[in-house]
């Protein structure tokens, strides 16, 4: 069984801070301010957007540390990394077919969203290694890939409850499963380096 490599662990630290330091610098710029509850974070990428590169770049930023980060969780079931490398692909079609002024819908937009939050809230419960797995693979169990993918799909649905119901808390279900999401392959990470001491 292989190790996580450096590099991975750097990718998946990249991951979060990339997406959390671009939504509080975009939504910085927006002139007269931006409501993190209400307003999504597609909308601060979107076209009209004051300084719509800095969302942009983080998202496209995110989508990379996730494509490096499947490569580098070598102890990972190669489902799983593949549905990982999935949700950063999606993420960078995400970055590369914003919204349109003025805060319409882009079928194109939605359909790579719906694809990221999907594949990055399914790829632990399909990473996850069999019970006779060496003691570096303790990160992956089974059960634990199956909680934190439950855990993630909940959220995601909480958001897609708020954004079909035109709920007044978007912006914060939002963010918070799509940090969550980020978050993920880090714990991940830190999980497998930490069992393999």
């Amino acid at each position: 069984m292989h190790a996580v490599p450096p590099w991975a662990l750097t990718s998946a630290a990249a991951a979060p801070t990339l997406l959390v330091g671009g939504w509080t610098l975009a939504a910085a710029r927006q002139p007269g301010g931006f409501d993190a509850v209400t307003g999504t974070i597609s909308a601060l990428a979107a076209h009209g957007a004051t300084d719509r590169w800095i969302m942009t770049a983080a998202l496209a930023g995110l989508g990379l540390c996730h494509l490096v980060t499947a490569a580098g969780l070598r102890p990972a079931r190669p489902t799983g990394r593949l549905l990982l490398a999935l949700g950063g692909a999606a993420t960078l079609a995400v970055a590369a077919l914003p919204l349109p002024a003025g805060g319409g819908s882009s079928a194109p937009h939605a359909t790579a969203a719906a694809l990221a939050f999907g594949a990055l809230a399914l790829w632990p419960a399909l990473a996850g290694t069999g019970r006779r797995a060496p003691a570096e693979a303790v990160g992956l169990s089974p059960r634990t890939g199956t909680t934190a993918a439950a855990v993630l799909l909940l959220l995601v649905g909480w958001f897609t409850a708020e954004l079909v119901g035109g709920g007044d808390r978007i912006g914060l279900a939002e963010r918070v499963a799509a940090g969550a999401e980020a978050l993920c392959p880090l714990l991940v990470v830190l999980l497998l380096r930490r069992a393999r001491r």
